[in-house]
């Protein structure tokens, strides 16, 4: 049964299957039975193999002139040889050794020199699928590779979404618990101000955990990248606006409803390991802004969109130094030596490791 935590009955005492004490969540690896974003649309070009990596696997993307983008194993089952750097073929890729060949289903298909009938095994292959200008794999059980998670409001046209993400030198869940606990905004008081957090509850389910807030401008002024999405809101008192923060694993979201009931700006965002040891991401994030009515509101807010993004990048750049920082210190100190408070991130905590593969 999910667990429900509102402002009125959260005590900040955690049940006991909650308790994350002896967890340390830096150590916990990422399930790989999820769907998981690998590279932009735009980086694969046709007949042009792109090397990827997830959590230090190797993989290949290849988009035939004709067909699917598919996935394999990048390594030739003869030499080992990265297959990014063979040749298209059709709807293969051939290694640019000794001319081996892959169908979509990792399958040796040909060896020049042997002929089709003593074909050695071929490579692994990944369920993979493009969508939302993205290509996503299932690493895991392809087995248990169902649909598509919801990739944000980028298929509904009243948004306009943004595409973004770099490499963090982190663990995931130091970014989980950043996009989480919104008590971090006197960080960004450069760029927006002193902001008073208002923590409004949580819920929790087996396999999500979300919070809410609301927001208040104490001191500065309203920067212009901000006023581009919610408007121009003045003032010392909560503006009504309520922002829903889930992380429904491994994916998160954050929602910002206006006190008038529209979804103003929906965001969503995963964060993929690229080594063995999981101390290095990188990100997939999909910032969708409602249009506004009318030809006017939406000539505005196309002059307004690089304001926007410049102001997305500047809180980001924030977010990527400090938990980066968050990281080197669990290095150095070789565990975790922090001492949380927020019962959300404990939590949080709770749910990560529960969902991921735990340290032996």
């Amino acid at each position: 049964m999910d667990q429900i935590h509102t402002l009125a009955d959260d005590t900040g005492i955690l049940p006991a299957s909650c308790d994350a004490s002896d967890i340390d969540a830096r150590r916990v690896k990422i399930s790989p039975d999820h769907w998981y974003p690998v590279a932009w649309s735009r980086e694969l070009k046709t007949a042009k193999p792109l090397a990827v990596r997830f959590a230090g696997n190797p993989i290949v993307l290849v988009r035939p002139a004709q067909g699917a983008v598919f996935a394999l194993e990048n390594r030739c089952a003869h030499r080992q040889v990265p297959l990014d750097k063979g040749v298209v073929s059709g709807c293969a890729i051939r290694c640019g050794y000794h001319g081996w060949t892959y169908d979509q289903s990792g399958k040796c298909i040909d060896v020049p020199y042997i002929g089709k009938g003593k074909l050695p095994n071929g490579v692994k292959s990944y369920p993979c699928r493009e969508e939302a200008g993205m290509i996503l794999i299932f690493p895991g059980d392809p087995a248990k590779a169902g649909p598509l998670p919801r990739l944000g409001a980028t298929a509904d046209p009243a948004y306009k979404t943004r595409r973004f993400g770099r490499e963090i030198a982190c663990h995931y869940s130091f970014m989980h618990e950043n996009l989480v606990d919104m008590n971090h905004q006197f960080l960004h008081r450069r760029i927006m101000g002193q902001i008073r957090p208002r923590y409004l509850g949580r819920r929790a389910g087996e396999d999500w955990l979300e919070v809410q807030y609301t927001f208040a401008r104490t001191s500065g002024k309203q920067p212009w990248g901000e006023a581009a999405v919610f408007g121009n809101r003045k003032g010392d008192h909560d503006d009504g606006d309520v922002m829903t923060i889930r992380t429904e694993y491994p994916y998160q979201t954050l929602r910002i409803v206006s006190s008038g009931g529209d979804t103003v700006m929906d965001l969503w965002i995963v964060y993929v390991p690229l080594d063995v040891a999981q101390k290095t991401i990188r990100t997939f994030g999909l910032l969708s802004i409602h249009r506004p009515s009318g030809v006017l509101g939406r000539t505005m807010l196309n002059l307004a969109w690089p304001i926007l993004v410049a102001f997305t990048e500047q809180i980001f750049r924030e977010d990527r130094a400090i938990v980066e920082s968050e990281q080197a210190a669990h290095d150095a100190q070789g565990g975790n030596w922090n001492q949380e408070v927020f019962p959300v991130i404990r939590e949080l905590t709770s749910l990560l490791a529960a969902r991921g593969l735990r340290p032996d």
